[in-house]
């Protein structure tokens, strides 16, 4: 699910509302609220794709029919801040510079709580087949994933199953977060880590 839009609705258009928004691939280095901000009624998928917003994306909760929000290749990091934002189901963020799993999946899960697709391939912290990682990363990083998520219906490019959801419950338990160690991730109770988690607790 590694989005390459067309950015067709960025092109000059007669009509004043938009579901669907691109600015992909137009090096900004800001996100142009001013005119994404216009459409808060309407748009429902956005496209920030291929540019150089190193700020968090923090006035985009103030979009409230959005359900598809796709950020490959802005340098994002595993510690990006979202704005709570209940109405997006689909979150695309590939290639980007996501490194310490933990971390990056409890923003998502905590600021998209409905969300039922992620992508987040040629990510660090996505180990896979085409960046270097083994079959027993891949597989614990699905599984990580999809324990702390369990809305979730497709994670990257593969459909979750069932088996696997009940797999991942048995081994990883859900992350609850507090007040007093939002900032913190926890070592799950009575859970042995397997490796791939290992290497994200610092």
């Amino acid at each position: 699910m590694d989005h390459h839009t067309s950015g067709q609705a960025s092109q000059p258009c007669h009509t004043t509302s938009f579901q669907w928004l691109s600015f992909a691939y137009q090096s900004l280095t800001e996100i142009p609220y001013e005119t994404i901000l216009m459409q808060t009624d309407t748009l429902e998928v956005l496209d920030l794709s291929y540019n150089l917003p190193y700020r968090n994306p923090a006035l985009l909760g103030q979009l409230e029919k959005l359900s598809t929000l796709i950020l490959d290749s802005n340098n994002y990091t595993s510690h990006v801040k979202f704005p709570y934002m209940p109405s997006v189901t689909t979150v695309c963020i590939n290639k980007n510079k996501i490194n310490n799993l933990p971390v990056f999946v409890e923003e998502i899960r905590r600021k998209f709580p409905n969300i039922k697709i992620l992508s987040m391939m040629n990510n660090e912290a996505a180990p896979s087949y085409f960046n270097g990682g083994s079959l027993t990363q891949y597989k614990d990083y699905r599984q990580y994933v999809i324990s702390q998520m369990p809305g979730l219906k497709i994670l990257d490019d593969t459909e979750v199953l069932e088996k696997e959801r009940a797999q991942a419950r048995k081994t990883y338990r859900l992350q609850q977060s507090s007040h007093s160690s939002r900032n913190c991730i926890h070592r799950p109770v009575g859970v042995k880590l397997p490796a791939l988690q290992l290497l994200y607790y610092h």
